[in-house]
């Protein structure tokens, strides 16, 4: 989610009956995603929007996500102190973006990514980059995470390599493999995840979530993409 971030700190039912779903669904009867699903880009944004519609595939309404020399995202926000659970969708990339390189900002670009943000304390961040997160904070007169954790659909890197933003550290990603003629499925332990992630920050403690968010982008690139995701579900007690 490089827009919030880079701004920022650039200056269904459940698998039992105990457990509930906390997202609302990605595409609603009206082929919209259901509130609290709101879209976000960057601030003051000129260039393209992501697009998020609903599509049939294999006889299912998904949703589609389209990126054309665009950027953005879907975000779902959460109840305070929502603790990381395991966190399940199934996806497929039916364009990759071309150019593609997650280790530079001319390349930072993704067909899909599916994140998570964190409520790290602040006091974990390094000094300069508290620093930047505070003044971003000022300045977009809104709370920003400390530490987001995406997994992002890559062609170069191997799945499960762990990326840096280039833009920003508060910002980092797992690779995931996703294919072009079928579904793949994933279903990731946030907290594994983000201690591998964050784990050098956050004194080996998983702090709550603040939300779940979906996107796309090919700015950088300047390419375009297309990918579907359905039945992302984020299971609480």
């Amino acid at each position: 989610m490089r827009a919030a971030l880079v701004a920022l700190l650039a200056c269904g039912a459940g698998s039992s009956g105990l457990a509930a779903d906390l997202l609302a669904p990605l595409v609603g009867p009206q082929g919209a995603p259901v509130p609290p699903w709101y879209f976000s880009g960057l601030p003051r944004q000129t260039k393209p929007s992501t697009r998020f519609d609903a599509a049939d595939v294999d006889g299912v309404r998904v949703l589609r996500v389209e990126s054309d020399h665009a950027y953005g995202n879907l975000v779902h926000p959460l109840p305070p102190g929502t603790p990381a659970s395991p966190l399940s969708w199934r996806a497929r990339v039916d364009q990759a973006v071309r150019g593609a390189d997650l280790t530079r900002r001319s390349g930072e670009d993704t067909a899909l990514r599916v994140c998570a943000l964190f409520d790290m304390p602040d006091t974990r961040v390094p000094f300069l980059e508290r620093q930047a997160l505070h003044m971003a904070e000022t300045h977009l007169g809104e709370h920003l995470p400390t530490a987001t954790l995406c997994y992002v659909a890559d062609t170069t890197l191997s799945p499960g390599t762990l990326v840096v933003s280039p833009y920003t550290r508060r910002l980092r990603g797992i690779v995931i493999a996703t294919r072009s003629d079928a579904w793949t499925e994933e279903r990731r332990d946030l907290s594994a995840d983000f201690l591998r992630a964050f784990g050098d920050e956050s004194g080996q403690q998983v702090p709550p979530l603040l939300a779940i968010l979906v996107g796309a982008d090919t700015d950088n690139t300047g390419s375009h993409s297309v990918a579907h995701v359905d039945a992302l579900r984020l299971l609480g007690r």
